[in-house]
């Protein structure tokens, strides 16, 4: 056990300075001060200043300063100089470089000693220095950003804040105030009055009458000057410069609506309202007046994005703040003209600036697995100078005493055995330092360099719609790219481009999927025409307004609008125009009338607000999410115009119509996660009986529930194209109604009421009762809408999973959206099994887990016991307390009966409420890490910018795994950081993410190319040329080290100094970087279409320990051959003809030369690619060092002294010179070109079988071997699976559970590209299973989702609305008695079915 513990202490050591971390020194967040009170039109209080009348350094508020880079002008030296001397070389290279500043060491001059460690640190320096300088430069256009800000008049901000920092930019560059500005607003909007600045100054807005000079007013300020308790001025499609309270707004009721995808990722619309008590404040003039002085009481900041607590107290009143009544920094204001607000947080007291983390200095893989090597060098040369100073003072000692000549006088204090020992130990170190060469480091600098000028001139993954390259933001991570494990990537704007796109339908059976030619009918831009008699006025429809000049409330601004794919179908057209004709076929009526009631739903079953144009008549949508939009533009597209709402009265223009339609709205039965549906009550105003309509739509599942029994053969119809429409990716909707009687409403009227004012389990009650009128429905059909990725996505993500690649999607967007995306990027297949894990639920987190391990991994090493997991455990009776069983959902069957054994494999989809259980304690983390492992893929929803880092940092530090994290917002900066590799997408919501980033790309799609090519050439470059590097060194250091036997133990040289000065600088360095910049082990071409191959990268196959090893052992036994052989060579007889003995500068001349000659062929032996660039690499140094040896040799002493002169003579004439030279090599040599050669004939690896098919056919379609299916090439097994013909994976639980923790390497995926989506025309597909284990339910998953804000402002703001009418209009009247049937001829009715009124109500009357 003695023995043990040094080794423990030495561990540990090694372990606390490996885990040492420099920005935890220079780290420039704060603690989140106290509670804090912020003072508006009022003095702080006296108990703010210390006894000297200074401000309490905690009542200073951080400014609003955001600086994402790591260094400024004073933290720049010594942080950098600590990032890099925690290389353990660069601290060998300091030691010996001051070793040889004393006189007794010096070789050469001291100077040039050191002169390569400044070199190389200058270097290195300069690439961190200008990596940053861009980040500061990316800060600045950020900081500089403009808002208008309260100025003038007697307005003074009291609020006491910190310095803004001084940064190299502020430092260095002269300050230009024209980057990243806003358009300028020069008018406000038509709200009130308005006055131009004086004198045209577009910097200052008076938004008031009997403006004086002086007088308060609205002034643009950069974000950086923005203080906390100014009053700031935001404008449509501004973003927020900081989280703010606000005070009044344009809109009704003083609401905004927000945009929070770079909080959340969540695409919808959020809505936020002012503080009761501060709606007064609506111009610059309240703002300032003393008279309108408060406070308001926050809590301390923190990182949690859902919560925040204030008040407001101000004229003796207090009033309650919460999230509802903030706009949050990173968020956008959409659809408002302008808001108003008071700032509360600032900088990084900001929630989202909170919820990053600090720049990271990242190391690569490569460089951390390179510092043990180092360490192993090292090692080796303090015990070979203590072997030559422990023998050479022995060797003293024995001789002294005999008189030995060449220790005359050797008795000396400073000159005697004991003494020479520990001297020649010192000279042994500067003999033998080349085992860790210096010259390493400044080659691996400029290959990286190389690399990533390789990476940005790479035309295919330059973006040419916007001309930008893909930027590698830090040099020294591209071999990084080559060995990635597990990639994880945001949703909005990074997997998709937030455009939603109505694909296909199902309409009273029959599916409509849409002209191919017509899915890239995009306008951009353009107004819509919809040939409809409103006086020819253009329909657009917009999901968010761009930022303009200005803004109104009833006039829409010029601007750039986004794209519009417009749904077309020739046979649905057809049908409508049938639909609409005088002499259409009577028993097409049917037909007419389902089509009729389907568009109507969807173009009155929304939220949607619109605005018109007064100048050109042109309507705007103005959608809470992209998903309504997509629905009202299809309605709209086939002619059926929702024209908007007058109170609470809707208008629908309907094709073939003159007049529109109005429909009175009644209530709202608003969708949530729990219903997943939603509902309008209306009453149809025009109509002789006033009817009133119920019309919903939402998923399949809940909708075939509460459809009427006769609607059975319709439904299986639908429910075949539903799944057809899911496993195509398309995300689906089931439209239904029902007509309600006037006695049915008021009865169900009253209870909804009483439900409304509950107050207990309101919230149930409303659910009951809302339940109650959604019953006995009658079907229309559904809809399929398309979530538009990026380009190329589907594609990506699949190969990226065939090279073994797992891959975790965190995004805020609630549960439904992320499995609707998982589906749509081929992240979860059509036959997968989904896994879900939710929080907040009566089963613990922890229950979940086990028993998704226990029932679908059952036979896996990870199935929880108490034998081998030390996990708290409930009993068996506590686990089922909600059983895990199949359920029917009022549709036969929908599951099957091998549910859970599908074979597309088993996809984790957690929520963030799961994850904050889960990270909870250690025991759990583990038990989450070892379900997410089982799974092929994982998905996390309703995650914070927090939450994304902890899930990496998961992944990161407990599987050891190399991580990459993609995003391109302000909420993926934290998970960008955290990985091993942060990629940043330069899209729609600004450079939060690439600033932080080390990649920045355009598209998601060149993530393909950047890692499996750039980043596997990288890697295996990198390895075999670090690894060349030892080896080639250790050639040299041999020889020297064999001379010792012969030469006393003395530390001399056996060559010539010069041949050991430019060994690393002339001889042998041309080779190992051409191997680093040139050689590649096949074609980018190959390496795209086979994916598989990147297992190399994944296992760490081209640089490791174990290689390491193998090359030392190559570079010792081919030192040995040269020298000993040589050596023995020259012993006897003579080789001159004069027949003197042989010089020592001879026989180790010729042992330089060889060694050379060995040393870069060898290295010529690792390049898989002999490129031209190669081959001359490798032959350069050989040439130059056998014209260095012919010319040096002929210089005569009366130039210089040199110790070769001669050799020209001796060397080129002697017979044992030219037979040691190839004989040294071939022998050198033959070890390892036996071992390749015989690797290549008899145990080929998949990349030899690969490069020999591309030899005997360079045109060879090589993709096809990457797919499964039979009659595959023997040679390529070890990277094929076995699977479907579709290439779609499969992975049953049996063979999950054999295959234990690292199946996951072994699988390939691949999927067809959702951009050649062909609409199957088959029977009904299986789709993938959903088990829910916080319920136990089971059902079909077919990629429901619609995405609104649940429980919002606005929603409130309409139902209490809705609520206020029917108080003020008392009990409902009654309405004349209806005529008929309660068929659909008479809720949804043409033209043409009114011209044939009696025909139709016969046919309803004989359906009933």
């Amino acid at each position: 056990m003695a023995s043990i513990k040094p080794s423990a202490g030495f561990a540990g050591w090694y372990a606390r300075i490996a885990a040492f971390n420099v920005e935890d020194l220079f780290s420039r967040k704060r603690e989140p001060g106290p509670p804090r009170t912020v003072y508006v039109n009022e003095g702080v209080p006296e108990e703010y200043y210390d006894h000297k009348h200074r401000v309490k350094k905690e009542r200073i508020y951080t400014s609003n300063q955001v600086i994402t880079s790591k260094y400024t002008v004073f933290t720049f030296l010594p942080r950098n100089l600590l990032e890099q001397f925690r290389r353990i070389a660069n601290m060998f290279f300091l030691a010996i470089a001051v070793l040889q500043f004393f006189p007794k060491f010096s070789t050469i001059s001291p100077g040039v000693v050191i002169l390569p460690l400044v070199i190389i640190i200058g270097i290195t320096a300069a690439k961190d220095g200008y990596e940053d300088f861009k980040r500061h430069q990316s800060d600045k256009k950020v900081n500089y950003s403009k808002v208008w800000a309260l100025s003038g008049g007697k307005w003074m901000n009291t609020n006491p804040m910190q310095a803004k920092s001084r940064t190299f930019i502020r430092g260095m560059i002269p300050q230009r105030h024209k980057t990243a500005n806003p358009p300028s607003i020069t008018k406000v909007s038509s709200f009130t009055s308005s006055t131009d600045a004086p004198e045209g100054d577009p910097s200052v807005e008076f938004d008031y009458k009997d403006v004086c000079d002086g007088g308060p007013h609205w002034k643009r300020t950069l974000w950086e000057d923005v203080r906390v308790g100014d009053f700031v001025k935001l404008m449509d499609n501004e973003s927020f410069p900081c989280d703010i309270l606000i005070c009044a707004t344009s809109e009704d009721d003083n609401v905004a609506f927000v945009e929070t995808k770079n909080l959340d990722g969540e695409t919808n619309l959020k809505s936020r309202h002012a503080v009761p008590s501060l709606t007064h404040l609506r111009t610059a003039k309240e703002c300032a007046d003393p008279q309108n002085s408060f406070r308001v009481k926050c809590d301390r900041p923190d990182t949690d994005m859902y919560r925040l607590n204030a008040n407001v107290t101000g004229e003796g009143q207090t009033s309650p703040v919460d999230l509802s009544m903030t706009l949050l920094r990173g968020t956008v204001l959409r659809n408002t003209g302008w808001a108003i607000g008071v700032v509360l947080f600032t900088g990084e007291d900001t929630k989202i600036v909170m919820n990053s983390g600090g720049t990271p200095s990242k190391r690569s893989k490569v460089e951390r697995q390179m510092n043990p090597q180092v360490f192993i060098n090292l090692l080796l040369l303090a015990a070979m100078a203590v072997v030559c100073g422990i023998a050479d003072s022995s060797l003293e000692r024995h001789y002294f005493p005999l008189g030995a000549p060449w220790l005359f006088n050797d008795d000396r204090s400073d000159d005697n055995p004991k003494i020479n020992g520990l001297i020649t130990w010192a000279f042994a170190l500067l003999t033998f330092q080349d085992i860790v060469p210096i010259s390493l480091y400044i080659s691996i600098e400029f290959v990286r360099t190389c690399q990533a000028a390789f990476i940005y001139f790479d035309a295919d993954i330059w973006y040419e719609k916007t001309n930008q390259a893909t930027i590698a933001r830090s040099w020294n991570l591209s071999d990084d790219l080559g060995q990635i494990e597990y990639i994880f990537s945001d949703k909005t704007g990074t997997l998709t481009q937030n455009s939603m796109v109505f694909r296909q339908c199902s309409i009273g059976g029959r599916a409509y999927r849409g002209d191919s030619d017509e899915y890239e009918d995009v306008d951009d831009g353009k107004s819509v025409s919809l040939n409809v008699p409103l006086d020819s006025q253009p329909i657009n429809i917009e999901l968010y307004p761009q930022a303009s000049s200005s803004t109104t409330r009833i006039g829409i601004p010029a601007k750039s609008k986004k794209e519009i794919v417009h749904f077309k179908d020739s046979l649905l057209q057809a049908d409508l125009d049938e639909a609409i004709s005088p002499h259409a076929d009577p028993q097409s009526e049917p037909r007419a009338r389902n089509l009729n009631g389907f568009f109507t739903v969807l173009a009155l079953c929304h939220t949607v607000l619109t605005a018109v144009d007064p100048a050109t008549g042109e309507i705007e949508y103005k959608a809470q999410s992209p998903d309504e939009s997509a629905l009202v533009q299809a309605a709209a597209d086939v002619g059926y115009v929702f024209l908007g709402k007058d109170r609470e009265i809707l208008s629908l223009q309907k094709p073939g119509e003159t007049e529109p339609e109005r429909y009175e709205l009644l209530n709202i039965l608003e969708f949530n996660s729990a219903r997943k549906r939603m509902s309008v009550v209306l009453r149809k105003v025009d109509d002789e009986d006033h009817r009133i309509f119920l019309l919903t739509k939402g998923a399949d599942n809940v909708i075939f529930e509460r459809l009427r029994r006769e609607e059975e053969e319709m439904m299986q119809e639908t429910e075949k194209h539903l799944s057809e429409f899911a496993n195509n990716g398309l995300r689906t909707l089931t439209l239904a109604f029902r007509v309600i009687s006037d006695e049915e409403y008021q009865a169900w009227s009253e209870r909804y009421h009483e439900a409304t004012i509950a107050m207990d389990n309101r919230e149930e009650q409303i659910e009951a009762v809302s339940n109650e009128l959604e019953q006995q429905l009658r079907l229309l059909g559904a809809t399929a809408i398309e979530d538009r990725l990026q380009d190329g996505v589907p594609e990506t993500i699949a190969d990226l999973k065939r090279a073994g690649i797992k891959i975790w999607v965190a995004t805020g967007d609630k549960l439904e959206t992320a499995i609707a995306i998982g589906r749509s990027t081929n992240l979860i297949a059509h036959d997968s099994n989904i896994v879900i894990i939710r929080g907040g639920s009566s089963r613990p987190v922890e229950q979940q887990m086990l028993g998704a391990i226990e029932q679908f991994f059952p036979e896996s090493e990870f199935a929880m016991n108490e034998k081998n997991v030390n996990l708290p455990r409930t009993s068996r009776e506590e686990e089922r307390q909600i059983p895990l069983q199949r359920v029917n959902t009022g549709v036969s069957s929908i599951v099957g009966p091998e549910n859970g054994e599908r074979p597309g494999g088993f996809v984790l989809v957690v929520d963030g409420a799961a994850l904050l259980e889960a990270f909870a304690d250690e025991a759990n983390k583990a038990l989450l890490l070892r379900l997410a492992t089982l799974c092929e893929g994982v998905i996390c929803c309703r995650v914070s910018p927090l939450q994304k880092a902890l899930i990496v940092r998961l992944v990161k530090d407990g599987l050891g795994a190399m991580t990459l994290a993609i995003g391109d917002g302000a909420n993926d900066v934290s998970m960008i950081q955290a990985a091993d590799v942060g990629i940043g997408i330069s899209g729609e919501e600004g450079l939060q993410a690439v600033n932080s980033s080390d990649y920045a790309i355009a598209q998601f799609r060149f993530l393909k190319k950047l890692i499996l090519v750039h980043g596997h050439w990288s890697y295996a470059r990198n390895g075999t040329m670090i690894l060349n590097f030892f080896y080639k060194n250790i050639v040299a250091i041999g020889v020297l080290w064999w001379f010792q036997i012969y030469d006393g133990w003395s530390a001399n040289y056996v060559f010539d100094y010069t041949y050991v000065l430019f060994w690393n600088s002339l001889w042998t360095i041309a080779p190992v970087v051409g191997i680093g910049l040139f050689d590649r082990m096949l074609d980018s071409r190959v390496l795209m279409e086979l994916p598989e191959l990147y297992h190399y990268g994944r296992e760490g196959h081209w640089f490791g320990i174990r290689s390491f090893l193998v090359y030392m052992m190559d570079g010792i036994v081919q030192s040995a051959v040269i020298y000993f052989l040589i050596l023995y060579t020259y012993v006897s007889p003579t080789s001159r003809s004069d027949g003197y003995d042989v010089r020592l500068q001879e026989f180790s001349t010729t042992m330089a030369i060889s060694a050379v000659m060995v040393a870069n062929i060898f290295t010529g032996f690792s390049a898989t690619a002999w490129t031209g660039w190669v081959f001359f690499a490798v032959f350069v140094g050989i040439v130059i060092v056998w014209v260095f040896t012919a010319v040096y040799s002929a210089i005569s002493p009366g130039r210089a002294v040199t110790m070769l002169y001669g050799n020209d003579e001796l060397l080129f004439t002697s017979a044992y010179f030219w037979l040691c030279i190839p004989l040294t090599f071939f022998l050198s040599l033959a070890p390892r070109y036996i071992a390749k050669a015989w690797k290549f004939g008899f145990d080929p690896d998949d990349i030899d079988i690969v490069r020999w098919m591309r030899k005997k056919d360079p045109y060879m379609d090589l993709s096809r071997f990457g797919r499964v299916g039979k009659g595959t090439t023997p040679g390529l097994v070890a990277f094929q699976q076995q699977g479907r013909a579709s290439s779609t994976s499969i992975v049953s639980r049996d063979s999950i559970g054999s295959m234990g923790p690292q199946f996951d390497r072994a699988r390939t995926q691949s999927r067809l590209s959702m951009d050649a989506r062909t609409p199957s025309r088959t029977d009904f597909v299986r789709s993938a299973s959903r088990t829910d284990m916080a319920t136990g339910l089971v059902s079909v998953d077919r990629g429901f989702d619609f995405a609104t804000e649940e429980n919002g402002v606005a929603m409130k703001r309409i139902q209490s609305n809705l609520s206020e009418r029917r108080l003020s209009s008392g009990v409902l009247q009654p309405q004349r008695a209806r005529k008929g049937k309660e068929t659909l001829s008479h809720v949804f009715s043409l033209r043409r079915i009114k011209r044939s009124r009696k025909v139709s109500d016969k046919k309803g009357e004989s359906s009933q």
